[in-house]
Order: C-alpha cells, then structure tokens, then sequence
C-alpha cells in the first residue's frame, strides 16, 4: 500500500476544520480594505452561502453518525460527536466574526458610499416611513400568513432557510396597559414553561396574562430589499423586508397586543438519503425525498441577540434544538442578501471593473462556407477543430465555443449523433435547448443527466422531463455513483470516414458560472480519444466495460491507482537521485491514501507544490514527512475550480487535467474523467498557468504547519496577481489575434509591411 507508515492521525488535519478555514479565508476578502467596498459585500455574502450548505450537509451527515451511535474516527482520529463540538466553537467564532465585519466595516463603508441600510424604524425620514408603510399595506400584507399556535392549531412546519418573524401575543382585554410595560423588563423565572398549545402564564396575584406564540415567514416571493426615498444629502436608502413586517406586524393580530416579535430562521438535514437499490424509478425517488428537505432535523437555529427569553423558550422546545445549535446574531439573519445589495445600480464605481470574456485566439477565423453557412455560424467550428486541438480556459476565455459546438452539431447534416453529460447547467441552458433542438432533426441524442447533484436536483428533473419529451435518451445517472465527468462527443460524417469530435472539462456545462469559475477544456478530434469517448459512453448508458483504455482514466475503477502510479514513480525517482517534482491543483485535497503517497513522496525528496483552494487535510513541514510540501489557497474574484496535475517524471514531463479532486468521493464514488495534455502548445499554456498562480503574490495564501494560512510577504517583490494576470493576457492575446487575423485576410494591410522595391517604389 502507497504511503505505508504516513498515515499517523496526527499527520492530518481533520476536513471540517480545514473547510471552516476555507470560508475564514473568503471572509477575509470581505475585510481587506484593498478590495472595492461592494466587492467586500460579495464576499460576506458568499461566506453566508457557504455556511449555509455546510451545515445542511456536513454537519447534518456528523449529527446523522451520532444518532446513529457510529464511532469510527476520522483520518485526524476525531469521533463525529468530537467533530461537532468542534465545529459549534470554532462556527459561533466565525458568526462572530462575519457580523463584527458587517456592523463595524461594511455598514459604514456603504454610507460613505452613499448607500444606507436603515435598521432602526425612529431613524426614518416623515417621507420614508410613509413609503415604507404604504408598500407593506399594498404589496406586503395581502401575501403574509400569520399563524399562531393553539390546542386547535399545532405549532406549524417552519420551512428550511425560510426566514420568520415569531411573537408573543396576547389578546388585548386579557392585557392591561400596565401589564404590557411590565413584561418586557420583568425577568424569566426559572420553572416558567409554555405549555402544549404554546401559551405562558404571566402576572402578578391578582391577575394571569396569557401569552400565545406566533409567527409568521417573510415571504420570499418578494424581494428582501426595499428602496425607500433618498435623504436629502443625496443617500440611497434601503430597509429590509423583515424590518418592514415588525414594524407593521400589530395589524397582522388585530385583536392582540404583541408583546414581543423577533426573527428567527432554521437550517434543516439536507442530506438526501436515496436507497438506489430498492428505488424503482430514481427521477420519483428524488423527487421524494427533495420534500423531505422542508422537515428535516433542525441543525441549527439563528436568532436575534435579544430575543425575548420565553419566546426562544418556546422555539426551543418546538424545533427541539439544543444550546450549542442556537446562534444570536448581532445584525440581520442570512447576510446572503447582501448579494441582492451588491446588484443595485449606482455603484458601479465601488465595484471591481466586470470582465468580458474573450475569444478563444485560435478561433477568430472568417467565414467558411458549406456547413458553416448552413448552420448560421461565423467559424466552422470542426473546421478549427480539425487544424489541431483548442484549449479553453474559463472565464477568460469565452465559453462560447462550447455551446457553438452543440448548437453547430444540432443542425449540421452530417451530423449523426450527440452525446453529453450533465451535470450542473444554468437556469435558461442554450446547450439543453440545443440537445433538445438535435433531437427534433433526428439526431441520435444521449445525455446522462446527474440527477443527485447536490441542490440542483429538481434544475435537473425539469431538464431531464424537458429533453426527453424532444426525444433524446436520457439517462438519470448510475446506480450508487454520481457522474461528475465532463465530457460532449459529436459523431459525424466526413468524406474520409467517420470522425469523432470530444470536448473534454474540468467544470461544468453552464454557461453562467463558466463566467465565475476558473476552468480548463480541450476541444479534439484525436483518434484515440474519440474513441475512448465512445467506450465513456458505453459504459453509462451500458455497463459495457472496454478491453482497453487509450488515453482517458476514469474513476471508479482506475483513477486512484493511475493517481497513486504517478505519484510513486516521481517518489522512485528521487530515491534513484534523479529531480522529481509534481505541481497539483484542484479544489479540494483530502484522500487518506493520496495524502499518505505524497508524504512518502516527500520524505524521498520529491519537490510537491499544491494549488489547493478549500479543504486540505494533509499538514506541511512536518520532519521527515512533509518538509518539501508546500500548499497555497487562491481566493480572488473568480473561483478557483480547474483540476491540473503536472509530474516531471525524470524529465519526460507529463500533464493532466480532471473533473475529480483528490477526495474520497472523486476517486471512489463518482464517475470521473482524467485526460492527458499532450498537444505541445497547450502543454506550454498549463505549465505558464501552474507558474503564475505558484507565482500569485497578492491573492494566494500560504498553509503554515499549525495548520493556518498566511498572505505571502511581497517586500521587494514585484506584484503578481494571477486572475488579473490572465485577464490582462487573454484580452492582450485576443487583440492580437484579431489583428493578424484581419491582416492576414485583407491584401491592402498585408502589402502595408511587404518590402517594395526600389524600382517600384519610383514606378508608383
């Protein structure tokens, strides 16, 4: 076994607290004052989404093990109820921490920015409190419903991440004016607990006040950020919606007094659990256990910081939450909003300058005629193909071609069959329309739609249902396994035989996150890898297994062993004296037997520099184990997803990329795709990647053996940003490939830097 004797607990850090330093490292975007105000506000927000997902996931699946009484340790040597003590200390720490940033940072930046988030009602203008309730009266209130809770009404389904608004009521001649000035002050007593329909007895000796629990969701159907009128010093203002309900929530009990009313939201296990093996039909077994999200154990509960004490009393008992699940936040629940702030118009100067995306160099070409002009494109894009593989890389280059390839297929005659697999697409996907469009001129279309990707199940029931009823074969996915490749292969017929075109990524087939993740893509026509995409396909929709593999490496079966191949033979050739060097980036590292094959690797000598944006469990520096590890996390403006691997191999170098990590799940569960670079210049093209993000001197991170991150000293150095760098370059490479381009097809430019003769030049 690779890795013998490095597989010590004490060698790895456990993977929750690596993911929470992740998202420590995300919010320390959000705080660095060189970052442009609303750029900060991005970055808190996607703190807030991060969390979010984490504790519906992985604390849900740790909660699950403990209920389940399951004590097997972690690779760190953790128990699952150790791991979740650890994970509420370090998590309130956290909250802490994001609020404190919201509160003392951002919320003043945003007035010198001249954008105000009111959230005290006595700080409203005349004119914007007019505002403010005239649109709760007519577009808020006819959509809330209030619901309280009595021996007729049990305490209702609070739905998952839904934002509530809950009271205390109390009818108004149960109440006394002096009563209701009293309660709030007066102190819990200890043994005061609501009874089963969620009323409190309160009062003195001479009277018992009833106090019933009530709530009610801010609806999320409209927005959460409401514009009120400006001030007069010029400040846009904004109040959200929840604010609005509180300040207008007595007209939802007319025949109440509100005590008390407080929001509050729950996070809900969000862990599907699927028995593939007794699901007849996979797409219904989904759909099923999707609804199961909205009742799943609550995992935890935010609260306002000054919540009254019997209505958390009540919600605690109902939800049954215990201490360490609750959070009192010092600010407004679910700071995603901050995302919906970040989109208003106006600021456009507080924001990073947006990117375009640009064109691929090698494909800005004139028109063609035949299939091109047929299909309504400007570029044959076979044609490109077939001058030599393409490499793409997102967002910097365009993901246009992408889709230009399916759209192309969909209507080219000559085009026999498409095949595709899916695994997260966008809301309004050209690729699925044209797939569905390919179907309807008769093509043979196949497309494994992934229907257990996490959160966008039922994006994918609806595109699945969409593509079938056009007459694709669909196909939901593995048993036991989800597909995670990324691979499009386009069969078609030419005058010299059948030929197999294959686009081959490391990130999804969405044309909307192509603009925000980092990603690589080879575009071919290579015999070889045609057809193992062929025999890719096979397998999916077949369980036909191949003899033999020509260039493509697919997990389950034999990525973990090509991983653990490559890795020891860099580790042999260090111990024969030779140079060994493997450069590894991907988003996440936490393999128990890949971490252990890279510590034998290094303790051979081997030079090992890891690119790893989120979870890392392996450690550095440790002697004699990982003293020539080195691991650096880049968090920038785009999210960092590509997959590259590059091995010296005794200076026979080799480069791969992949839609797996080096995770448990990538290498044993998934279906994944491993692809060798072997084009000489995109070769060229990855190893410049790999150097300018080793390179990275203002965004990159560097783990320390205690297990932190710090920022890379660039004293006397020159400032290297690697996003910016590869914007800056593929804009600068995209003229110039349109400049030659233009040159090359117009004779009058290209005489322009012909020599002439003298002769010639006395004759003209």
């Amino acid at each position: 076994m690779a890795g013998a004797g490095f597989d010590r607990p004490e060698y790895f850090t456990n993977r929750e607290r690596s993911w929470l330093r992740f998202n420590e490292r995300v919010l320390g975007e959000a705080r660095d004052k060189t970052n442009p105000p609303m750029e900060r506000l991005k970055f808190l927000s996607i703190t807030a989404s991060n969390l979010d997902e984490f504790f519906m996931i992985r604390v849900a699946s740790l909660k699950d093990m403990v209920h389940a009484k399951y004590t097997k340790k972690d690779i760190s040597g953790m128990t699952a109820q150790e791991q979740l003590d650890m994970i509420s200390k370090e998590a309130h720490e956290l909250v802490k921490l994001q609020y404190s940033t919201y509160n003392r940072s951002l919320l003043p930046l945003m007035k010198q920015c001249g954008l105000e988030v009111v959230t005290e009602h006595e700080k409203l203008t005349g004119e914007q409190a007019e505002a403010a309730d005239r649109y709760f009266e007519e577009n808020v209130y006819p959509v809330l419903t209030p619901m309280a809770m009595d021996p007729s009404r049990p305490f209702p389904l609070i739905r998952n991440k839904a934002l509530n608004i809950g009271a205390l009521i109390a009818k108004k001649e149960e109440k006394s004016e002096k009563a209701e000035k009293s309660e709030k002050s007066e102190k819990p007593e200890k043994n005061e607990k609501p009874d089963k329909s969620g009323k409190i007895e309160k009062g003195g000796k001479n009277e018992k006040i009833k106090l019933e629990f009530a709530t009610v969701q801010v609806p999320s159907v409209l927005p959460r950020i409401v514009r009120l009128p400006d001030r007069e010093d010029g400040t846009k203002c904004v109040i959200l919606l929840e604010e609005l309900i509180e300040r207008n929530i007595d007209q939802l009990f007319s025949n109440y007094n509100v005590v008390c009313a407080h929001p509050y939201r729950i996070m809900r296990n969000a862990d599907l659990t699927i028995d593939e093996d007794d699901a007849s039909d996979l797409l219904k077994e989904i759909q099923k256990q999707l609804k199961k999200r909205q009742w799943g154990e609550v995992i935890r509960l935010e609260i306002e910081d000054n919540m009254e004490p019997k209505l958390l009393k009540i919600l605690k008992q109902e939800l049954d939450v215990k201490n360490d699940d609750i959070y009192k936040i010092s600010g407004p629940l679910d700071l995603t909003f901050l995302m919906k702030l970040y989109a208003l118009e106006g600021f456009e100067q507080y924001k990073q300058k947006p990117y375009q995306p640009q064109p691929v160099p090698g494909m800005i070409a004139s028109e063609t005629p035949d299939i091109s002009r047929r299909a309504g494109n400007k570029t044959d894009i076979f044609a490109q193909i077939r001058k030599g593989d393409i490499f793409l890389y997102h967002p910097y280059m365009t993901f246009d071609p992408v889709v230009q390839l399916v759209k192309q297929a969909a209507t080219d005659p000559d085009v026999l069959a498409i095949k595709q697999t899916l695994y997260r697409v966008s809301g309004n996907s050209p690729i699925v329309v044209a797939l569905a469009q390919a179907a309807e001129n008769g093509k043979q279309v196949s497309v494994l739609v992934e229907l257990k990707a996490r959160f966008d199940e039922e994006n994918n029931i609806n595109w699945a249902k969409m593509l079938e009823k056009a007459g694709c074969h669909v196909i939901y996915g593995l048993l036991g396994l989800k597909t995670h490749c990324k691979i499009t292969l386009v069969v078609r017929r030419e005058e010299d035989g059948i030929r197999r075109y294959v686009h081959l990524g490391t990130g999804n087939y969405n044309d909307s996150t192509a603009k925000q993740y980092t990603d690589c893509g080879i575009m071919t026509c290579s015999e070889m890898i045609g057809e193992d995409a062929t025999a890719v396909f096979n397998m999916l929709s077949g369980y036909s297994e191949p003899k033999h593999w020509n260039r493509l490496t697919l997990a389950p079966i034999w990525m973990r062993d090509r991983f653990l191949y490559l890795i020891g033979r860099e580790t042999q050739h260090a111990k024969n004296g030779h140079p060994a060097r493997i450069i590894a980036k991907m988003n996440s590292l936490c393999d128990k037997e890949i971490i252990a094959a890279l510590y034998e690797a290094s303790a051979a000598g081997v030079q090992i520099d890891l690119i790893v944006r989120g979870i890392c469990c392996l450690k550095t520096g440790i002697p004699g184990v990982s003293e020539t590890i080195h691991v650096r996390s880049i968090v920038g403006t785009f999210l960092e997803h590509a997959r590259i691997f590059y091995f010296l191999n005794d200076e026979d170098e080799e480069f791969y990329m992949a839609s797996a990590d080096w995770m448990p799940r990538n290498l044993d569960k998934r279906v994944e795709i491993l692809f060798p670079v072997e084009d000489p210049d995109i070769r060229e093209r990855v190893r410049h990647i790999l150097q300018i993000q080793l390179g990275d001197n203002v965004k990159a991170q560097v783990l320390q053996p205690d297990g932190s991150y710090e920022r890379i000293d660039r004293r006397g150095k020159e400032r290297l940003c690697a996003q910016e760098y590869f914007c800056e370059e593929a804009i600068r490479e995209a003229r110039e490939a349109k400049i030659a381009h233009e040159e090359a097809s117009d004779p009058v430019k290209m005489r322009r830097f012909v020599p002439a003769e003298p002769e010639e030049e006395q004759q003209s």
